[in-house]
């Protein structure tokens, strides 16, 4: 299937019991109502989300009659209320769609584009520098969002329910409010000095200056109307008119590069997805402009060429390593967005590319990643997010990952919408090989250009094997890829592993440059951390658990669905 691009106006036993904490009577009425929805909903579908009023939500969109689409359109608007630091309308995603009836799949591309006046030289310096603040802060860093184009596209073409229904709980939570927990705390905490760089950010996000506090109250009254005139006009109303106009000033006024014309002209593509096998499993995954289904598939074939599973643990891991190496060489050296530049994607993708790729790895010793090949050379050889997963009684799915970039993003609301902006211009190449927030590097495939998107390590995901279909994903920056890859290798590794298990995995990462494999701290016990160090990989314990993958696993003999909520969500972790 070719890529469709047109207008966004084309228009269970494991499952939360969630409980809402609206210190308001229409408000409790409003958490009752949700909480009975989803009870009613349990045999019906399963959703995985990384916040259970975001759960609700699409559970009480499918008790009411809709389907796994309707449902994501409802989480994707909840996430955007309750984790503000993650997604929301002034960001962009992915969303992974199977269709039951007829088999159909498709990528659903809603990544922000690089506005017209966000030329490359706006973000460096005399001396040619990436200036890092002019990407990451404020509205010189936002990309043009793609969400509220995304929710329109799957209620025009894949929903049965209009956008009053599926926007209502989201709607209430800004309204009426929610109760911060642990991680929103947390966020609040960090990028405090950035939120209250913009009074806008600071009066909503913020405590009188000070980072919330976990039970504080948080309303978006601004935010709930917004959303209420997309659930009445479609999504049309954000891109054209007032809102577009309103935006448009505020980003301009603040010295950002937005134009009329930018959210008139977005579109939201249809993609056909990245296919590949894995251990006899069928995967599909992520396209370009996500770097996901490359990076893994190149990976993941290189360890099939080499019958990992017959190694000892040490020699496995030190393996997996080198084959995540190579892939995210690849990724710095060949990817960005396709619509713009000519990427090999055929040649990265195939096992025979893979299996040259592998012959380079030494089975006992680390390869430095100064010997592999440069970001400057290509010519040789041929670029903070959420995750939910749903599936409903009829075997509609979807696989989402969403992101705004950054905690809280840019840190800047556009005008009176309540929509806050993404940072998403850092994940281009803004200098040749000058690492972005995340650490990645690139070359001139990903570098700044007007209307191209940027490039990306979400992943949503679908593995399907005799034994039934894994629906997963997570939030983690470039750590993406390599989460979805062990959960992969040891979900097909291990016949009898529960989905909660494979959530929890402890996790490491490698990812070219820097050239260091970071684990998980408490996760690994000395004598495997020594193996690698002993083979001459430099090892970082990170000071913090990453993720929140969000999966659900259906067993194709029994049909029980099973679902799995990362605990490293509850534990406060944002990434």
């Amino acid at each position: 299937m070719m890529p469709r691009n047109t207008g966004p106006m084309t228009s269970r036993s494991a499952l939360f019991v969630v409980r809402a904490w609206i210190p308001v009577v229409a408000a409790i009425i409003f958490a009752a109502t949700l909480a009975s929805g989803a009870r009613a909903a349990q045999d019906a579908c399963a959703i995985a989300s990384a916040h259970p009023l975001a759960t609700d939500a699409g559970c009480q969109i499918i008790a009411q009659g809709g389907n796994a689409f309707d449902a994501a359109v409802a989480v994707t608007a909840a996430l955007g209320v309750v984790e503000p630091y993650s997604s929301g309308l002034g960001g962009g995603g992915f969303y992974l769609l199977h269709r039951a009836d007829d088999g159909f799949e498709v990528f659903i591309d809603a990544r922000e584009t690089a506005p017209v006046e966000a030329t490359a030289t706006k973000y460096l310096d005399a001396d040619g520098e990436a200036v890092a603040k002019l990407s990451r802060q404020g509205p010189t860093a936002a990309g043009i969002p793609g969400i509220p184009a995304a929710i329109d596209r799957l209620t025009q073409e894949y929903g049965t329910l209009p956008l009053s229904r599926t926007l209502a709980p989201a709607i209430r939570l800004a309204e009426y409010g929610f109760k911060a927990d642990s991680r929103y705390a947390r966020a609040s905490g960090w990028m405090v000095d950035i939120l209250n760089r913009f009074p806008r950010s600071a009066a909503i996000y913020l405590h009188d200056g000070a980072p919330v506090a976990r039970g504080q109250l948080i309303r978006q009254k601004q935010l709930a109307r917004t959303l209420r005139r997309i659930a009445t006009g479609g999504g049309s109303v954000f891109y054209r008119g007032a809102m577009a106009q309103q935006m448009v000033r505020s980003v301009r006024v603040n010295g950002g590069y937005w134009t009329l014309d930018d959210l008139a002209n977005y579109r939201v593509v249809e993609r056909e997805p990245q296919r590949f096998r894995y251990r006899g499993a069928k995967i599909t995954t992520a396209p370009l402009p996500s770097s996901g289904g490359l990076v893994m598939a190149q990976t993941l074939q290189i360890l099939d060429s080499l019958n990992v599973n017959a190694m000892s643990e040490h020699d496995r891991v030190h393996v997996i390593v080198e084959a995540m190496r190579r892939a995210y060489n690849d990724r710095a050296r060949f990817m960005g967005d396709q619509d713009f530049v000519n990427v090999p994607v055929v040649r990265l993708a195939s096992k025979a590319y893979a299996q040259n790729r592998a012959r380079s790895i030494d089975l006992q010793w680390a390869t430095p990643s100064s010997e592999l090949p440069s970001i400057y050379d290509v010519a040789e050889e041929g670029t903070d997010t959420t995750h939910f997963s749903i599936v409903d009684a009829a075997g509609n799915r979807v696989a989402a990952t969403l992101s705004i970039n950054g905690p809280f993003g840019a840190g800047f609301v556009a005008g009176d919408t309540g929509v806050l902006l993404n940072n998403h211009i850092d994940d281009f190449a803004i200098a040749l090989a000058s690492p972005n927030l995340y650490e990645l590097v690139g070359n001139a495939a990903n570098s700044v250009e007007p209307g191209k998107r940027p490039l990306s390590s979400m992943s949503p995901t679908f593995v399907e094997t005799e034994r039934g279909i894994l629906v997963l994903g997570t939030p983690g920056g470039s750590r993406i890829i390599s989460m979805v890859m062990i959960a992969i290798i040891n979900y097909l590794g291990n016949g009898g592993t529960d989905v909660r298990d494979i959530v929890s995995l402890p996790r490491f990462h490698h990812q070219y440059l820097p050239d260091r494999v970071q684990v998980e701290p408490d996760s690994f016990s000395e004598e495997w951390i020594g193996a690698l160090r002993s083979r001459g990989h430099e090892v970082e314990i990170y000071r913090r658990k990453w993720g929140n993958m969000q999966a659900v696993f259906v067993d194709a003999e029994t049909g029980e669905r099973q679902v799995g909520n990362d605990p490293r969500g509850k534990e406060g972790v944002v990434f």
